[in-house]
């Protein structure tokens, strides 16, 4: 009868006597291996009861898997990685989700450590040092599956979170009900840290993955929460517990392609999101209106542009926050910016026009500034005043 020729690249497989032997000892082995993890792994004892099987399930696998690799020879190639992939097929996937990488490596350890104190009684007399050896080759490849079982689980997951944070992101844009994006935003781990901001850009392109990976390392720097989603070439990020949204946005600039950046108003929570996405889109297709604008740039410091580019909530603030606002001051603070701004500017021709003194017409404009945060002596402010005005009077009953 012709002897078996190992494989190129194998070793010689083990005598017949000692993979008897290690089959012999093979419930014998997962049981001890088992027993020393609970000994010596305190968060080993914590586990539940069928997280425990599902453990002991691998360590059986294990041993019939190292059998079966010796009775090869120990080829290193595909065949070695499917059967060590095979262990921890034994167990449901949750296992690796209930289990971190540092867990499993150290169950494998006290595994390998309990098999070598075996080795005398596993070997035929003479092959103990080639059977320690094999073990210990053995046990790098179960390391580097374990590896791979991680690695895949953790594909997966972060695809899943991108899709849900796509969704979720999806959801603030759409004004969905609180309920649903509480239960998104939930299943993504988010504490909901006020105050919450949505800043939107342009997306600097490639592979989404790493667009928001980027997003994500920037917001740890920063040392706040964030969720984001890439539609079409724009970036939107929710971002939570940025106490000072515009500075916070500048940290993730970086993160950002070509292109103004606009900042949502900042919200008490993330069922109130949406009024800071609708904000901040609608601020991000004015921004090229205003070309000396900052970036990052506040959305409400584009309420001029906003309103001329037809965002009706902007037309309502204008109208309700700087026009009306006037008009209920009285004082002939209204008929003063009409003079002011017909003069060119010109305290002393808008006084003689309205026969006041210009100090009167310089306490009136300080009043303008005090009761609507803009200042007619600043250009910005002189623009959105002027806008103020124009809408104001177009719908003067609303």
């Amino acid at each position: 009868m012709s002897e078996t020729v190992p494989a190129k690249g194998a070793a010689k497989p083990p005598p017949a006597a000692t993979l008897r032997r290690i089959e012999r000892h093979a419930g014998a082995l997962a049981t001890s291996s088992v027993a020393r993890m609970d000994e010596t792994l305190p968060w080993f004892r914590a586990l539940p009861a069928d997280q425990r099987s599902w453990v002991m399930l691998v360590a059986q696998a294990g041993v019939r898997s190292l059998v079966e690799w010796l009775r090869s020879g120990g080829v290193v190639a595909e065949t070695t990685q499917e059967i060590s992939d095979e262990v921890f097929a034994a167990a449901p996937r949750a296992l690796a989700r209930s289990l971190t990488l540092t867990q499993t490596v150290q169950l494998i350890k006290v595994t390998i450590d309990v098999a070598e104190t075996e080795v005398a009684a596993l070997a035929a007399p003479g092959e103990e040092e080639p059977l320690l050896q094999a073990i210990l080759k053995f046990s790098r490849e179960i390391a580097f599956s374990a590896a791979r079982v991680y690695a895949r689980a953790a594909e997966s997951r972060g695809a899943w979170d991108a899709r849900l944070q796509a969704l979720l992101v999806d959801a603030l844009l759409r004004g969905d009900s609180s309920d649903v994006l509480a239960s998104r935003a939930a299943a993504l781990g988010w504490s909901d840290a006020a105050p919450v901001a949505v800043v939107v850009g342009r997306s600097p392109g490639g592979d989404i993955s790493a667009v928001l990976h980027a997003v994500y390392r920037a917001a740890r720097r920063a040392r706040i929460e964030v969720i984001g989603g890439v539609h079409g070439d724009r970036l939107v990020v929710v971002m939570g517990g940025a106490t000072d949204p515009v500075a916070t946005a500048e940290a993730l600039a970086d993160s950002f392609g070509e292109g103004p950046i606009v900042v949502g108003p900042a919200v008490p929570s993330l069922d109130q999101a949406t009024e800071s996405a609708r904000a901040a889109l609608a601020g991000f297709r004015a921004a090229p209106a205003w070309p000396g604008a900052p970036n990052p740039v506040a959305a409400d410091d584009l309420l001029p542009e906003r309103a001329l580019a037809g965002d009706m909530e902007a037309r309502r603030t204008l109208r309700h926050d700087a026009y009306g606002a006037l008009a209920r001051a009285g004082s002939g603070l209204l008929e003063t910016l009409d003079a002011f701004f017909a003069s060119g500017g010109v305290l002393e021709s808008a006084a003689r026009e309205l026969y006041v003194h210009p100090n009167t017409i310089r306490y009136r404009l300080k009043r303008v500034t005090e009761v609507t945060g803009l200042s007619p002596l600043d250009g910005r402010g002189a623009f959105a005043l002027r806008i103020a005005l124009t809408v104001g009077r177009l719908d003067p009953a609303t």
